[in-house]
């Protein structure tokens, strides 16, 4: 991974805040590999498979859906099949005014010679490590 996949990965995951809270959802597929898996069971939302399923959901969730997607010290490494593991932190904030703390596992890999998320863990962060 040379410092331009870093940099177009870096790009990937902010682009996905920007897209879904601006509402363009046409435009998922500048994020996500088609046969993308979205886990939000954690959050006791369930996982969506596929770019159209993300879509369904957003639009199923409505009002109810996050107001903000705030992305922060993101970590990448490089996986042995050419894939890379991005790990980093979120601050969410909800459409009641509530501030959530998340934390994102994405596996990523080229699709299309772009860097796109083939898979996202997002697990809350409801209590301090002690």
């Amino acid at each position: 991974m040379n410092n331009d996949d870093r940099w177009e990965i870096g790009e990937t995951l902010a682009r996905a805040g920007h897209v879904i809270d601006g509402g363009h959802l046409d435009r998922l597929d500048e994020i996500f590999t088609p046969e993308v898996v979205y886990d939000l069971r954690d959050a006791g939302l369930g996982a969506f498979e596929g770019i159209e399923a993300i879509r369904t959901a957003v639009i199923r969730l409505g009002a109810r859906n996050p107001l903000a997607h705030h992305l922060t010290n993101v970590m990448l490494e490089e996986d042995t099949d050419g894939q890379v593991t991005a790990r980093s932190k979120g601050l969410v904030i909800m459409a009641d005014g509530r501030l959530e703390s998340v934390n994102h596992v994405d596996t990523l890999r080229r699709h299309d010679g772009r860097w796109r998320i083939g898979r996202r863990i997002i697990t809350t962060q409801r209590a301090p490590v002690r």
